[in-house]
């Protein structure tokens, strides 16, 4: 029998079949025909909406995953024990991991950066009302919005507010004509009504308020509303300055006099942590000036500290120390005791000098002193909020997480540092677990679509069978087994399958790329977080999408197909 011999593929003679018969199927009965086309419409929907599903999760996840990390980084290094990234410790900026960090193949880069709470004024508003008389009236309004500001020096890496700058420039902090100059939202530049270039004022909490001027020289709009509100981009170096990191000591002259002819010197220091100690020659010590009557050329040095509870422990030191001198030139009757006079406001006599601001000259008549004044430069640029790391691909966060763990957790530096290292993850926790349950809801949509999918193929599996019973006999009569029988019906199912895998495909993807180059589905950013569906075409996903449905359904028909062995051929070949 011809049915009986083997050939050279087991689908052979049931593929040449089911493609010889394929356009019967198709066409048929009047009974088989809409169904086959329900259940090709079916599988076509199917993969429409799981295309889609696929394109539009993987492409949210994606953009709200790229812009909080582009705000701040995936991995960030800081003092440990802290809970936020924002209001961190200072550390020092030249750890000794810094060069093991930028060697390491996981890591794009890495940015020393540090945070600041600010509160910018508005420009001037005019707000018009109608008084209870009926008056109209017009009322100029400065309106206050809290901020943060984020410190980057000149290494940071632009690229992602560079593709979401709108107005403007990005400054180059490597000039010192840029300390001033920041980069704000789009949203905040319409609430302070500001534009690009204009100065707008902030106030800094410290140990005394601070109100400082800043120049806008861009303006950026991300659509990620809830960040865009908050931050604002500054140089690292004013960030250093106005959190108190490090110490700045100088020298002054008060205005008194002791015994009444001798003046009184003292340091003037601030930041750290409050408790200083003060080293004017002889070691550290707790006073923190003495009183001088010059009678030679002299220099006052000071180099001061903080510290915590022994005083001479340079392990304890919490800072850096700065130094600041005095330079003390006497002219004069040299002997002469310091009676100098004072003003009407009770201070010294000075005169300034034109030449240099921190010098000024002392005079009784008798004695000129004429003291020249040297600040410290300050040891605030010595440390930083944190260090934010960027990984090159996001599937090996954790790997290079674990890593960077292993070089910095529960390791004590050479600075008696202790770090800690968190990721994106740990530090936007809620916005990462909502982002997880999409995933959940993506298998959900799918599930549902491949198993309506499966119902009507099957039905309509189970209809070509009952139709075609005539040749179901005749086939079995001529030798054919119920296994060949039921290849050549899910061959067929596959056909149909295919058919409308294709149109899912072709329909999808078009809907797809519509949707991608001309974003004509808009979002609420305040809820979403951005301002149009975004869609995301990945080849594996969409190769996946595709096996998995075929493989899945032709599965699911094999149950179906065993209807076949119940057909008898006597009473199939007289079935009209």
């Amino acid at each position: 029998m011809y049915f009986s011999r083997k050939v050279w593929s087991t689908l052979a003679y049931e593929y040449f079949i089911s493609k010889k018969t394929l356009k019967s199927v198709v066409q048929g009965k009047k009974v088989s025909k809409p169904i086959v086309r329900i259940s090709i419409i079916s599988i076509a929907l199917a993969v429409i909406v799981n295309l889609i599903t696929i394109a539009v999760v993987t492409g949210f996840q994606q953009e709200v995953r790229q812009k909080v990390s582009g705000f701040g980084s995936h991995i960030f290094i800081m003092a440990s024990g802290e809970n936020s990234i924002y209001e961190s410790s200072p550390i020092r900026k030249d750890q000794p991991i810094l060069e093991q960090l930028k060697n390491d193949p996981g890591i794009r880069s890495v940015n020393a950066v540090g945070y600041k709470p600010v509160l910018f004024q508005s420009n001037r508003q005019e707000i018009s009302y109608t008084l209870p008389n009926g008056t109209d009236t017009t009322e100029s309004q400065y309106q206050v919005y809290g901020a943060l500001i984020k410190g980057v020096d000149s290494s940071y890496d632009w690229s992602f507010f560079e593709s979401h700058l709108i107005e403007g420039i990005l400054p180059n902090y490597s000039l010192d004509s840029t300390r001033n100059h920041i980069v704000i939202s789009k949203h905040l530049a319409q609430k302070l009504n500001y534009e690009i270039g204009q100065d707008v004022g902030a106030f800094f909490v410290k140990n005394s308020p601070v109100k400082r001027k800043y120049r806008i020289k861009g303006i950026y709009e991300t659509g990620l509303e809830e960040l865009d509100k908050q931050i604002v981009l500054g140089n690292l170096n004013t960030v250093q300055e106005l959190n108190d990191w490090g110490i700045k000591a100088s020298i002054q002259i008060e205005d008194t006099l002791v015994n009444g002819n001798q003046l009184i010197i003292s340091a003037d220091v601030s930041g750290g942590n409050g408790n200083y100690r003060y080293d004017w020659g002889k070691g550290y010590a707790t006073y923190y000036g003495f009183s001088l009557c010059p009678t030679k050329d002299t220099v006052i040095r000071l180099i001061a500290s903080d510290y915590w509870s022994n005083i001479n422990a340079s392990y304890n030191e919490t800072t850096l120390p700065d130094t600041a001198y005095l330079k003390i030139t006497v002219n004069g009757d040299i002997t002469a005791p310091c009676n100098f006079g004072f003003n009407d406001f009770g201070e010294l006599e000075r005169e300034y000098s034109e030449e240099d601001p921190f010098s000024y000259v002392i005079s009784d008549g008798n004695k000129t002193i004429t003291c020249s004044f040297t600040n410290g430069l300050g040891s605030a640029h010595n440390y930083i909020g944190g260090y934010e790391i960027m990984v090159n691909d996001w599937s090996t966060l954790n790997e290079v997480v674990e890593r960077t763990k292993d070089r910095t957790d529960f390791l004590l530096t050479p600075f008696d540092e202790t770090l800690t290292t968190t990721s994106i993850i740990d530090n936007q926790p809620d916005i990462f677990i909502w982002l997880g349950f999409l995933d959940i809801n993506v298998w959900i949509i799918l599930s549902l679509m491949i198993l309506i999918g499966i119902i009507n193929m099957g039905s309509a599996l189970l209809v070509l069978i009952l139709v075609r019973s005539n040749f179901i006999g005749m086939m079995k009569a001529m030798g054919a087994t119920n296994g060949s029988i039921r290849k050549i019906f899910l061959i067929q199912a596959g056909f149909l399958i295919g058919r409308g895998i294709l149109w899912g495909n072709i329909i999808g993807l078009m809907l797809c790329l519509i949707q991608k180059y001309t974003g004509i589905l808009s979002l609420n950013s305040e809820v979403y977080y951005l301002t149009q569906v975004p869609i995301e075409l990945n080849i594996w996903h969409w190769i996946l999408l595709n096996l998995g449905t075929f493989v899945v359904c032709i599965l699911a028909l094999i149950l179906p197909s065993l209807a076949i062995a119940r057909v008898n051929p006597v009473k199939a070949i007289k079935f009209n």
